[in-house]
Order: C-alpha cells, then sequence, then structure tokens
C-alpha cells in the first residue's frame, strides 16, 4: 500500500520521495508491521494549529499529529501531519540543520503508529532512542 506525501498551506516539497518511502516501509518492517495507507501532510503552523484545536481540543502550536487509522493491528495506515514552520523553529532551537529535525519528525509520527509514546519522562527517551535509530536506517538507504 502507498506512502504518499502531500502540502497544504506551504511551499515546501519534500525531495527524493522515493528514498522517504523505501525508509518509512523499512522503519515499519524493523518494528513488525506491514504497510498500509500512510499520509505525510506537510502543512503550515497555522493549518496545523486548527486540527489541534478541532480534533484534540488543544489551542497550542505543535510540530506533529498523528491520526492512527488502522484496521488491522499489525499494519500502519494514517495520517501525520507536519508543521514546516515548527520544524524549522525546532532546528535553530535544537541546532540542527532542517532536513535533521524533518527526519526526526518523520520518524517520530510513524513510531506512534508502531505504538510509541512520549507521555512521560521514560517514554520519551525511549522514543528517542527509536528516533536515532530510525535515522540510522535512513543513513544506510541510497539517494
Amino acid at each position: 500500500m502507498p506512502v504518499r506525501f502531500f502540502e497544504e498551506e506551504t511551499t515546501f516539497k519534500l525531495v527524493q520521495k522515493n528514498r522517504y518511502k523505501n525508509w518509512i516501509k523499512q522503519i515499519a518492517k524493523n518494528e513488525g508491521y506491514s504497510m498500509g495507507e500512510l499520509n505525510y501532510i506537510f502543512c503550515s503552523d497555522e493549518y496545523l494549529l486548527q486540527i489541534n484545536v478541532a480534533y484534540l481540543d488543544h489551542d497550542t502550536f505543535t510540530d506533529i499529529i498523528t491520526f492512527d487509522q488502522r484496521d488491522d493491528p499489525k499494519e500502519i495506515s494514517g495520517e501525520i501531519y507536519i508543521s514546516v514552520d515548527r520544524v524549522s523553529e525546532n532546528a535553530l532551537l535544537f541546532k540542527v540543520p532542517f532536513q535533521t529535525e524533518l527526519e526526526r519528525v518523520i520518524s517520530h509520527g510513524l513510531l506512534h503508529l508502531c505504538g510509541y509514546s512520549d507521555k512521560n519522562k521514560e517514554e520519551k527517551l525511549h522514543m528517542r532512542l527509536k528516533e536515532d535509530e530510525a535515522l540510522r536506517v535512513l543513513n544506510t538507504l541510497k539517494s
């Protein structure tokens, strides 16, 4: 099933889409999941804020919102919304390149769909380790 990338209220365009698709599928496989339909939507802060308010009742900016839409518990299906504005600001804050922060957030959303949480300190640490592992996988893939 497909992994697709869309843009809403942003001029951002993901390059090397096939590389990212292969990476995402590899992470899912490594975690023991098959790939269903997964949509990444890159958007503006304002667009994601509207989703955050409407669906989660949170009136705050965020870098990512993940919606799990699976029917089969061992299949990845859903929508992952990523604020390109927030990723850009976080890259500056954390002193990392934009692309590195974007890749971390892309993997973060997928890891949520694989059952990982980041609600407390211990879960956040485990999530960070899984993100680092995912980034290592990406670095092994050819462009």
